[in-house]
């Protein structure tokens, strides 16, 4: 069985803990990631991919600094990524591939291997339903036009058409030019969090976040000792950049002193920059920190509502403030509110300690509704959803 991810620490993680579940059911395994994502990859077969989505991330998120960032520095990574993907493939020999939607060339050697390949949706954009529309594309449900939204995110593979062609002559045997779908799509992500479309295919599974059971330790003492000193928030923006990382840490600590909390700040990728005046004592900076170990014992989160963020959180059964910045985030974001998992989002533009302030005043209403909703969560078994369905593509 072969896996092949790409993105940030919450598109490895997953992956990782499926691969450790794969391997622990007695199946050959091997996962391919890109470099650098942060995710903790022990024990697990792994291969590069030769791409690092960390150096890609445009400096701001001004359409000309994104524009030339595609050019430069995303289109000669992702001919490489998409090759190596084919290379470790065709190495392995697997009976079966399972892929995330950013290797764009899974399918393609999958029907040249002859085995069946699963995709998986972090986020559900790829298959369409008219319950709403794709996260990334439109914020208002557009009702019986939902669908039409899904036509564009399965259309962006046209941009890399050249490093897909690329790819394609590395292949055995020529190759079709429209791959075989998916055998099954899975996607990570708790009943709890989403509900499944009624119209989406039988072939589509929502089994439950992927998460490592034992993956809740650190070995950090001085975050040890900081979580044990009190009530704290946590405070991170994953693998999200631009606009102004060192306000937003100031606003975010400040807030939070207001009501008598530390702060738990992980900078991520830069999303946060706490600045020299406010690395006091209640202040605890890293690059990350595990999600597992600490969102449990804090009092709240303030996140960019990534997927993976957002399912960590609800699993510690506390509430969040989501200041989204791009793609799926809004989606995620307006979704915490609905459960009643957290006040309305906050865009990151629109970030300051006045609506902070009353972001934090309002945590109390949510807690309850937040416990409840982490002890369903925290009782799914994804992985072994999963792992029935893989197996039954096997036999």
């Amino acid at each position: 069985m072969l896996l092949l991810t790409g993105g940030s620490r919450g598109d490895v993680e997953p992956f990782a803990a499926l691969a450790r579940a794969a391997a622990a059911h007695g199946h050959s395994v091997r996962l391919g990631v890109p470099d650098n994502s942060g995710a903790d990859l022990s024990g697990i077969d792994a291969v590069s991919l030769r791409i690092d989505f960390a150096t890609l991330a445009p400096q701001g998120l001004s359409a000309l600094s994104a524009a030339r960032a595609f050019t430069e520095s995303i289109r000669p990574a992702m001919k490489r990524f998409l090759a190596t993907a084919v290379r470790e493939a065709l190495t392995f020999a697997p009976d079966l591939i399972v892929y995330h939607p950013k290797v764009l060339s899974a399918p393609l050697v999958a029907d040249a291997l002859g085995v069946p390949h699963v995709l998986v949706e972090m986020v559900p954009s790829v298959t369409s339903t008219r319950a709403f529309p794709a996260p990334a594309i439109s914020r208002a449900n557009l009702g019986p036009l939902n669908r039409a939204t899904y036509t564009a995110v399965n259309s962006a593979g046209a941009l890399f058409r050249r490093e897909l062609a690329a790819a394609r002559t590395l292949l055995p045997r020529p190759s079709t030019p429209t791959p075989t779908p998916p055998s099954a799509t899975l996607l990570p992500i708790s009943p709890q969090l989403l509900r499944r479309p009624k119209d989406w295919p039988a072939t589509v599974h929502l089994t439950g976040a992927w998460r490592d059971e034992d993956s809740h330790g650190h070995d950090d003492p001085a975050l040890e000792s900081f979580i044990a000193g009190g009530p704290f928030l946590y405070a991170g923006f994953g693998s999200m950049v631009g606009g102004d990382p060192v306000g937003r840490a100031v606003a975010i600590i400040e807030s939070a002193r207001t009501i008598g909390c530390r702060v738990v700040a992980a900078e991520g990728w830069g999303g946060l920059r706490v600045p020299g005046s406010h690395r006091t004592d209640d202040v605890f900076v890293a690059q990350t920190v595990p999600h597992g170990s600490v969102l449990p014992r804090a009092t709240a989160a303030i996140h960019h509502g990534g997927a993976g963020t957002v399912h960590a959180v609800a699993r510690a059964g506390i509430p969040s403030i989501v200041v989204p910045f791009l793609a799926d985030q809004p989606f995620w974001g307006q979704r915490v509110h609905t459960l009643g998992l957290g006040p309305a989002p906050i865009p990151r533009k629109k970030l300051t300690k006045t609506r902070l302030d009353a972001a934090l005043a309002r945590m109390d209403s949510f807690r309850e509704r937040a416990e409840r909703t982490g002890a369903l969560v925290r009782s799914e078994r994804g992985l072994e959803y999963s792992i029935r369905v893989l197996e039954s593509l096997v036999r």
